[in-house]
C-alpha cells in the first residue's frame, strides 16, 4: 500500500503523485480499492477530542489548596469529636463539608452551562465530496475518502482532504479557517520549486476548505490525522493548558493560610501547654480543640464557595455581553491581561471583501460602510458626488463590474449575504452604493462570456442592452487589462489611451497596491459585429473579442475593519494593555489594517513568518518586545509567538476564529473563539466564546474581570480581617484568661473565649452575606484607567496584610475588653454576669465588628462613608446578619446549640458601641495614608516643576 505522505505533493508533478499513489487519474480508484484504502488508513476523520469523564471533573473540583485545607480541618475535626467520645454529631465537620459540596457543585453547574452555551453556537453538518470512481463521478460522504482518491471541484465545494490539483480551471479557495488569508486564493497546478508556506501552495487543496469559483479536479494526498487539518489537532493535543492567573494566586493563598493555620495552632498549643500545663488526657483533648478552634478562626471556610458564587455571577454578567465563559476561574484572567494577541480576518475584519475606492480618468471615488450590506456614501474628497464626468465614469466601473460577474447578492432575515466570489460580490455591492449604477446593469443581459484563467487574469462578458445593442465587458488584473484597452473614458466622451495616460493610470494602480488594496479594473467596448449570425456572433465569443478595449477605471478591494474595533483597541491601550496582530495574510495588508485600527503607527511594519523560521527561542523573545504585527504566520509560529510572550512575564489572551488559530487558543492564558465564524475546534480550544465575533466584547470582559479580581480583594479582606480578629482573639483570650477574669469566672480546664461552633457561625452565616454582597460591589474607580496587574503581583500585598494585622487587633481587643467589662472581676471593675452571658456579648460584638469591617473593606484607602449606599445588597446582607445574630443570641434552640446566652438593652449597645471602634481606628488609619499620598503627589510635582524650570 502506498504511503500518502511521503515526499511534499506540491512539489512533485502531478503525473509522479499519481503513480506513487497507484492511481489512474482519468478514471479514479476502483470501488474496491477504495475499500481496501479505507480499511487501512481509517476514515477521514480528525481524532476526536478526549472527553473529560464525570469522574475526574468532580475529582477537580477538589484540588484546589484552600479545598484541601479545608478537608485537613475536617479529618482534624473529626478526630478530635471521636477523642472526646464522639458524642452527638460532629457539628464543626459537617458544616465545613456541607460548604465544600457546595463549592464542588457550583463549578460543575457552570461548566455544564459553559458547555451547553458552546453547543447551543455550533452548526453540525455532514460535509459530502464528489470522486470519480471506476470511471464515474459519485458523491460520497468525506468520511469515506482515501489517498488516491480523485476530487472533482466545483464552485461552493467544501474540500473533504488535502489533495494535489491535477486541472484546475479559474478555480479559487477560501483559505481563511486554515491559514487567515481574507481573500479566495487562486490556484494553479503548476509544480513549486521548493517548499514554501501553506498560504502559498498554490497547487494543492486542503481539507476544511472551500471551492468560492471554478472546477478542479485533484488527487487526495492526506486524510484524517494526515491532513493539515490533522497536523494542527496534533498540536493542539499536546498543547499543555496554563493554569489562569487566578488558579495560581488561589493555590498560593491556599498554602498561605495552611502554613499560617498550622503555625497558630502549634504556637497557642505550646504557650497553653507552657502556661496552664497539660497533666491529664482530659487536658490534652481541651488543647487539641483549642488547635481545631484557632484552625477553624483562621481559615475563611466560605471563601472557595463565595469566589466560585462571585465568579459565576461574574459569568452571568458577561454572557449578557455576549461572552460565554467556559471556565469559572478565567473569568478573571481577561482582567489580569496585559497582552492581547487576535487573528485579523473575521476578528479585526468583518471578513467580508469591500470596494472602499473606485479611481477613474476624473478622480477618486471613496465609498463607505463595511461588509456585504449595500448601504454607503459614496464622496470624492468628502463630499457627495454630483452629477458630472466622476460620477458617470464611477457607475459605469461599478456597473459593468456587477455584469461581469458570477456572484449573487441577496438578503435574508435583514442580513445581506453572497454566494460565489467575494471579491465579484464586493462589486454588486458598490454598485448599489452609487447612483443610477445597478439600476443601468439591470438593463443588460449576459449572453456569452469568456472565462476567467490564471493564465489569463481576467474574463469577459457579452451583455444586450434591451434596446438591442451588444456590448462586451471585461475585468482582470489592472496591468494586464491595460495591454488590451486602446482607449480611456473620459466623462462621457472616449479619447485615445496614449503613453502619458497610461502611465498616470498606472502610477494610480501603484498607489492602491501600495496602501494594501486588491485591485481590479474594468474596461469595455461596443460590440456591434457580435449581432450578427456568422462565427462572430456573440455565442462564439472567445478571446479575440478583447481587444481595442476602452479603459473605464480601477477598485481598490480590501477586507475593512470592523467599525467597532478601533474604539476598543484605543481603550484597551489606555488600560496599558497591547495588542498584537497575528495572521496568515500577506504583511502589506496587515500593516495597513493595524495602522488603520491603530496598532502600530504610520511607520510601523509587519514582521513575516518566514523571518521568524531563522529566530531561535531568544531571538523570539527580543523581537515580541517592539513586534506588534507578525503576517504570514503558520500555526507553529502563533504557538511560539504566545510562548515568547509568556515567558516575557505577561499574561496573553488569544483571538482567533480559524482552525489555525486553535493551537495558540489552547496555550494563551486565555483563549478567545468566535462564536459565529469560529470553527468547532477553536471554540473547544478556547476557554471563552463570543457570541457576537465582537473584538469591543472583548474590552468589556477586561473590564468586568478587572472589577471581579477587585470584589475578590474586597472580600478577601474583608474576611481576613475578620478571621484576623477570630485568632487574635482566642488566642490572647487564653493567654491573658486571668488578668481577663476569665479563669475565675469558668470551670472550664482550658477556658476559651469563643466556642469552635461560634466560629463556624461567623465564618460561614454572618460573614458570607456581606462577602458575597462585596463580590459585586459596583466599580469605584475607573479600573481601566490603571495598567493591569502584574504576574507576580499578590491578591494580598503588604498594605493588605498591615491592614489585616492591624483591624485584627482592634477587633480582638474590643471583644476581650466586651466580655471583661460584663465579668466580676478582670481590668474593668463593676460586671456581674455569668462568663455564658459575657461569653455571648463578646461574640456579639465579633458579629458587629466584622459588619462594620465590611464596609471598610470596600476600599484599602477611601473613607467607608464614601458612597456609603452604593452597594445595597451590602446594606441588606448587614440588616440579615444583624436578624440571624439576634436569633442565635434570643431563640432557645439556637441558644443551645450555639451556646449563648439572653442580651438585654444595655448589653446591645455596647456591644454596638465597642464593635464600633474598629470602623473609626481603620477611619484614622486611612485618613493617614491618604495624607501621606497626597503630600508625596505636592512632592513630586514640586520638584517636577523645579527641574522644569531648570536651566539646560
Amino acid at each position: 500500500m502506498p504511503t500518502p505522505r511521503d515526499p511534499d505533493p506540491a512539489c512533485e508533478d502531478p503525473a509522479d503523485v499519481a503513480a506513487r499513489l497507484g492511481v489512474d487519474p482519468a478514471a479514479g480508484l476502483t470501488a474496491a480499492d477504495a475499500d481496501e484504502r479505507l480499511d487501512a488508513h481509517g476514515p477521514n476523520e480528525l481524532r476526536p477530542a478526549r472527553r473529560v469523564p464525570v469522574w475526574r471533573r468532580v475529582l477537580a473540583q477538589f484540588t484546589d489548596p484552600l479545598i484541601l485545607l479545608l478537608l485537613a480541618a475536617v479529618v482534624v475535626s473529626v478526630v478530635a469529636w471521636i477523642v472526646e467520645g464522639a458524642n452527638g454529631w460532629p457539628i464543626d465537620a459537617l458544616v465545613i463539608l456541607a460548604i465544600i459540596a457546595l463549592n464542588a457543585a457550583l463549578g460543575l453547574v457552570q461548566e455544564s452551562r459553559a458547555e451547553r452555551a458552546v453547543a447551543a453556537l455550533a452548526v453540525m453538518t455532514r460535509a459530502h465530496s464528489t470522486v470519480l470512481r471506476d470511471g464515474e463521478l459519485r458523491t460520497v460522504p468525506s468520511g469515506d475518502l482515501v489517498p488516491g482518491d480523485v476530487l472533482a471541484l466545483a464552485e461552493g465545494d467544501r474540500v473533504g482532504a488535502d489533495a494535489r490539483l491535477v486541472r484546475a480551471t479559474a478555480l479559487r479557495v477560501a483559505e481563511a479557517s486554515l491559514t487567515g488569508e481574507s481573500e479566495a486564493v487562486e490556484k494553479d497546478p503548476t509544480t513549486l520549486d521548493h517548499r514554501v508556506p501553506l498560504g502559498d501552495r498554490r497547487d494543492m487543496v486542503f481539507a476544511g476548505t472551500a471551492v468560492s469559483r471554478g472546477t478542479g479536479r485533484a488527487i487526495v494526498t492526506g486524510t484524517g490525522m494526515a491532513t493539515e487539518m490533522g497536523a494542527i489537532a496534533t498540536m493542539l493535543d499536546e498543547t499543555v493548558e496554563e493554569p489562569t492567573p487566578l488558579q495560581v494566586e488561589v493555590g498560593h493563598l491556599g498554602r498561605m493560610l495552611g502554613r499560617i493555620v498550622i503555625g497558630i495552632a502549634i504556637v497557642v498549643m505550646l504557650t497553653v501547654t507552657i502556661v496552664q500545663g497539660v497533666d491529664t488526657l482530659e487536658d490534652f483533648v481541651t488543647v487539641l480543640l483549642l488547635g481545631v478552634s484557632l484552625a477553624v478562626a483562621a481559615v475563611p471556610e466560605g471563601l472557595p464557595a463565595i469566589m466560585s458564587l462571585v465568579l459565576a455571577l461574574g459569568v452571568q454578567r458577561m454572557a449578557r455581553r455576549n461572552a460565554v465563559v467556559k471556565q469559572l476561574s478565567s473569568v478573571e484572567t481577561l482582567g489580569s491581561a496585559s497582552v492581547i494577541c487576535t487573528d485579523k480576518t473575521g476578528t479585526l475584519t468583518t471578513n467580508q471583501m469591500t470596494i472602499q475606492r473606485v479611481v477613474t480618468a476624473s478622480g477618486v471615488v471613496d465609498l463607505g460602510g463595511v461588509g456585504y450590506a449595500p448601504v454607503g456614501a459614496a464622496t470624492s474628497k468628502g463630499r457627495d458626488l454630483v452629477e458630472g464626468p466622476l460620477l458617470a465614469e464611477a457607475r459605469l466601473v461599478l456597473g459593468a463590474g456587477s455584469l461581469v460577474n458570477d456572484a449573487q447578492l441577496a438578503e435574508h432575515d435583514g442580513v445581506w449575504e453572497i454566494e460565489g466570489d467575494p471579491t465579484e460580490a464586493a462589486f454588486l455591492v458598490a454598485a448599489r452604493k452609487v447612483a443610477g449604477a445597478a439600476e443601468e446593469a439591470a438593463r443588460y443581459g449576459r449572453v456569452a462570456e469568456v472565462p476567467f484563467s490564471s493564465e489569463r487574469k481576467m474574463m469577459s462578458t457579452a451583455h444586450r442592452h434591451e434596446a438591442g445593442d451588444l456590448v462586451v465587458l471585461s475585468k482582470g488584473a489592472p496591468d494586464v487589462l491595460l495591454q488590451h484597452c486602446t482607449r480611456l473614458q473620459v466623462g462621457d466622451e472616449i479619447v485615445p489611451l496614449d503613453a502619458v495616460r497610461r502611465a498616470h493610470a498606472l502610477a494610480e494602480i501603484e498607489t492602491l497596491s501600495e496602501e494594501a488594496f486588491r485591485t481590479l479594473a474594468v474596461a469595455y467596448r461596443p460590440a456591434p459585429e457580435l449581432a450578427g449570425d456568422g462565427p462572430a456572433d456573440a455565442a462564439g465569443l472567445d478571446e479575440s473579442a478583447e481587444q481595442d478595449l476602452v479603459y473605464a477605471g480601477v477598485v481598490g478591494i480590501i477586507d475593512p475593519p470592523r467599525p467597532e474595533v478601533r474604539p476598543a483597541i484605543a481603550e484597551a491601550h489606555a488600560a496599558g494593555i497591547r495588542v498584537v496582530m497575528i495572521t496568515g495574510d500577506h504583511p502589506a495588508t496587515a500593516a495597513r489594517i493595524a495602522r488603520d485600527l491603530g496598532i502600530i503607527g504610520e511607520d510601523g511594519i509587519a514582521l513575516p513568518g518566514a523571518r521568524l523560521d531563522g529566530m531561535d527561542d531568544r531571538q523570539l523573545r527580543d523581537a515580541v518586545r517592539t513586534v506588534s504585527v507578525f503576517a504570514r504566520v503558520a500555526p507553529e509560529h502563533k504557538l511560539r509567538i504566545v510562548d515568547a510572550l509568556q515567558a516575557e512575564g505577561l499574561v496573553v489572551a488569544m483571538t482567533g476564529d480559524g482552525v489555525n488559530d486553535a493551537p495558540a487558543l489552547k496555550s494563551a492564558d486565555i483563549g478567545i473563539a468566535m462564536g459565529i465564524t469560529g470553527t468547532e475546534v477553536t471554540k473547544e480550544a478556547a476557554k471563552m466564546v463570543l457570541a457576537d465575533d465582537d473584538f469591543a466584547t472583548i474590552v468589556h470582559a477586561v473590564r468586568e474581570g478587572r472589577v471581579i479580581f477587585d470584589n475578590i480583594r474586597k472580600f478577601l479582606r474583608y474576611l481576613l480581617y475578620s478571621n484576623m480578629g477570630e485568632v487574635l482573639t482566642v488566642f490572647l483570650g487564653v493567654v491573658f484568661a486571668g488578668a481577663l477574669g476569665f479563669a475565675g469566672a469558668s470551670n472550664e480546664a482550658v477556658v476559651l473565649p469563643l466556642l469552635a461552633t461560634q466560629i463556624l457561625w461567623i465564618n460561614l452565616v454572618t460573614d458570607s452575606g456581606p462577602a458575597l454582597a462585596m463580590g459585586v460591589d459596583p466599580e469605584v474607580d475607573d479600573v481601566m484607567a490603571r495598567p493591569p496587574r502584574g504576574l507576580h503581583d499578590r491578591a494580598i500585598d503588604l498594605g493588605m496584610w498591615i491592614g489585616i494585622a492591624t483591624t485584627g487587633i482592634v477587633i480582638a481587643v474590643a471583644m476581650l475588653l466586651t466580655m471583661d467589662a460584663f465579668l466580676p472581676e478582670g481590668l474593668i471593675p463593676g460586671g456581674t454576669d455569668t462568663f455564658e452571658t459575657a461569653r455571648t456579648a463578646g461574640f456579639t460584638t465579633l458579629v458587629f465588628a466584622g459588619l462594620f469591617t465590611a464596609f471598610n473593606a470596600r476600599s484599602a484607602t477611601s473613607s467607608a462613608f464614601r458612597s456609603v449606599f452604593a452597594n445595597r445588597w451590602l446594606w441588606g446582607a448587614a440588616a440579615l446578619a444583624v436578624v440571624l445574630q439576634v436569633a442565635v443570641v434570643s431563640w432557645a434552640p439556637l441558644q443551645v446549640a450555639f451556646g449563648t446566652a439572653p442580651l438585654d438593652a444595655a448589653h446591645w449597645a455596647v456591644c454596638v458601641a465597642m464593635a464600633s471602634s474598629v470602623l473609626w481606628v481603620e477611619e484614622l488609619r486611612k485618613l493617614g495614608i491618604r495624607v501621606v499620598a497626597r503630600r508625596r503627589a505636592a512632592a513630586s510635582g514640586a520638584s517636577g516643576s523645579r527641574a522644569a524650570g531648570a536651566p539646560a
